[in-house]
């Protein structure tokens, strides 16, 4: 997959100014350039490009709020002065891996007056004899190279970066307003046992007015078969008067 279209599906249907990060390593860049790339990732902090086969960073857009960049695994050999403009706040560079072979390459990284650390690890540069003192008099504002201080004390967590630091700190405060949005009056367990609860009374409800409803109809029935019975012995009566009348006229003829 070439490196346009890996940051369109990267984008996930955002807009480059939505984008904090963008990872892009493994895919193909196209005569060793970044491509696709533009200054509309005016919000961009972190950028990878691990294993593109870059041969340069000429083409890299203005990016004033990155602060990491990841390079390793690549073919890069110099031209790193357009870091200065094109990135102005990093503080975090790795450039493992390329073909970075003496200190002039890496000069023009004083510029980066905000370089807190760098990675040189697997390049050719790292085999001069007092490597990292030289390379720490030639940037003094680094505080890490190869991930250990002036020092060889290990950047803690593995030089801990602060725009890792910055994503903690954002889903902090998205976990609060999860926190506050469920904190409500119950929590969504809560919620829904107490639905399940009213789904039940509503059901005792319903079996309670079939019950009345079918009591009301045995009742009604019982009134008519006492109203059927009534009419049957009205109609007895009455018969056994004709009776009686006929037989007192029988009577009176004889």
């Amino acid at each position: 997959m070439d490196m346009k279209k890996r940051i369109h599906l990267e984008l996930r249907n955002r807009t480059p100014s939505d984008v904090k990060e963008l990872v892009l390593d493994n895919c193909r860049s196209n005569e060793g350039k970044i491509e696709g790339l533009t200054d509309q990732f005016e919000e961009l902090e972190f950028l990878s490009t691990i294993n593109v086969g870059l041969t340069t960073v000429a083409h890299l857009p203005k990016l004033n709020k990155l602060k990491k960049l990841e390079l390793s695994d690549n073919r890069i050999s110099g031209g790193l002065e357009v870091l200065a403009e094109k990135c102005p706040n990093l503080t975090h560079l790795n450039l493992s891996g390329n073909k970075i072979k003496d200190l002039s390459t890496i000069g023009p990284l004083k510029e980066l007056g905000t370089l807190k650390s760098l990675d040189l690890f697997n390049c050719e540069v790292t085999n001069l004899n007092e490597y990292r003192d030289n390379v720490f008099k030639l940037l003094p504002q680094l505080t890490y190279l190869d991930g250990y201080d002036k020092d060889d004390k290990e950047a803690p967590d593995s030089d801990a970066e602060v725009y890792a630091e910055g994503l903690d700190d954002d889903e902090e405060d998205e976990d609060d307003v999860d926190e506050e949005e469920y904190d409500d009056d119950t929590a969504p367990g809560d919620e829904e046992e107490e639905e399940g609860e009213e789904d039940e009374d509503e059901n005792e409800e319903e079996e309670e007015e079939d019950l009345s409803g079918e009591e009301e109809e045995d009742e009604d029935l019982n009134d008519k078969e006492v109203d059927d019975e009534d009419e049957e012995e009205e109609e007895r009566g009455l018969k056994r008067k004709r009776e009686l009348d006929e037989e007192g006229e029988e009577d009176e003829d004889d």
